[in-house]
């Protein structure tokens, strides 16, 4: 069989992206973060700024995977391998605080662009598109970046900019690959406009209400988890090998890819914001045991990165071809959950400690399965009986690619 035609190379290629973007750099950030600080004198309000930040410009990104990935994919994907690889390298060049923010913002940038534009590849590609596993394995590329990540920091920290050196380089690298291994360069999703009819927004009312939640329930364990971990007692070893942890949850979602995918995506969703909610609320009661720690955040990192591909998933049953922009508008809303929810975790942290913090963000991801109770009737609801997905012909131009 030729390499046209066998998903593996596109597949592994494009988890790569997703592993490099995600994992290593855009939640990297709070991995190397303490020894930034001590080395550049980035104050803890600064680095709250930049988080901000890195919000806003992830989601540019993402807006422009909304309105281009269809037709514009593998741009998308040079632009966000340029972004994350300039990026990475900016800081690890970085003189001082401000250079290293600045650098750190833009790195942002690459997660956003990534995502849509692999679903639109996958979608259009021969090999992949008739296979929804490949989109949630490649989706499922944050854990192995989370574990690379964690690796880094136990070999080379204090370190970090040589790791953040390396990660550069394997950004480059992977983004390439991509551009290589996609087969269907011509193809695009044909026949449609850039923006989707008011039906389609409509149809999406309850994954949009579900991944605000769910940004806002997990902002805790992303934003605070080593700062619950350090304060419940746990050494620095432990904190970064629970980050690893996290990495490791999600890379198990390659496994569980096949069995998640024949629930359902309102059940999955369930499923996985529910094994987030029980995980933070774990972890916050016991920061101190060391098994549990890490237990709890190898369990969040499934529901997470499960979580995430059952957006994708859910997306796509709504409108298959604008899959890509579902993805982009569900992840710019799972951002701004995580940005609310990072500003009330961390003010409810400081009056009233980590514990209730974590707990109130617990109680949110286990509301956000929720709106899944109406995606469970999503052939029938009133979003879809406005069927979006017929307003217009559409083909995939994949289905035959061009030369």
């Amino acid at each position: 069989m030729s390499l046209s035609k066998h998903p593996v190379p596109l597949v592994a290629a494009g988890t790569g992206l997703i592993a490099a973007t995600y994992g290593l750099v855009r939640l990297a950030y709070g991995l190397f973060l303490p020894d930034v600080q001590d080395d550049l004198a980035l104050g803890v309000a600064a680095a709250g700024a930049v988080s901000g930040a890195a919000s806003v410009v992830y989601g540019i990104g993402a807006l422009l995977g909304f309105l281009g990935a269809a037709r514009h994919a593998r741009a998308l994907v040079v632009a966000a391998g340029l972004s994350a690889a300039i990026g990475a390298a900016g800081m690890a060049a970085a003189p001082n605080a401000a250079t290293f923010a600045a650098f750190a913002v833009v790195s942002s940038a690459g997660a956003g662009l990534a995502s849509p534009a692999m679903v639109a590849i996958l979608q259009r590609n021969p090999a992949t598109g008739g296979r929804p596993r490949s989109q949630a394995v490649v989706n499922a590329g944050t854990g192995p970046g989370l574990i690379a990540a964690g690796v880094l920091a136990l070999g080379l920290l204090p370190n970090w900019r040589l790791a953040w050196f390396i990660t550069a380089i394997f950004t480059g690298v992977v983004a390439g690959a991509v551009l290589i291994v996609d087969r269907a360069r011509a193809g695009t999703i044909s026949g449609r406009r850039a923006l989707p009819p008011a039906s389609w927004f409509a149809a999406h009312r309850a994954p949009l209400a579900a991944a605000l939640l769910m940004g806002f329930g997990s902002a805790a364990v992303w934003n605070y988890g080593r700062a619950l971990l350090a304060a419940g007692g746990a050494s620095e070893g432990i904190s970064v090998t629970a980050w690893i942890a996290l990495g490791a949850g999600g890379s198990v979602v390659i496994a569980t890819a096949s069995r998640v995918e024949r629930l359902g995506p309102p059940t999955a969703w369930m499923l996985t914001t529910g094994t987030v909610a029980l995980a933070s609320a774990a972890l916050a009661a016991g920061p101190g045991n060391a098994w549990l720690a890490l237990s709890t955040c190898a369990a969040f990192g499934w529901g997470y990165t499960a979580g995430t591909g059952a957006l994708i998933a859910w997306t796509a049953q709504i409108d298959p071809p604008r899959a890509p922009a579902g993805t982009a508008l569900l992840f710019i809303t799972l951002i701004l959950g995580q940005a609310l929810g990072a500003a009330t975790v961390g003010a409810t942290a400081a009056m009233a400690g980590y514990t209730t913090a974590f707990l109130i963000a617990a109680a949110v991801a286990a509301i956000a399965a929720g709106p899944a109770l109406v995606g469970r009737e999503l052939r029938g609801s009133p979003g879809d009986r406005q069927r979006p997905r017929r307003s217009r012909p559409t083909t995939i131009a994949a289905r035959r690619p061009r030369s």
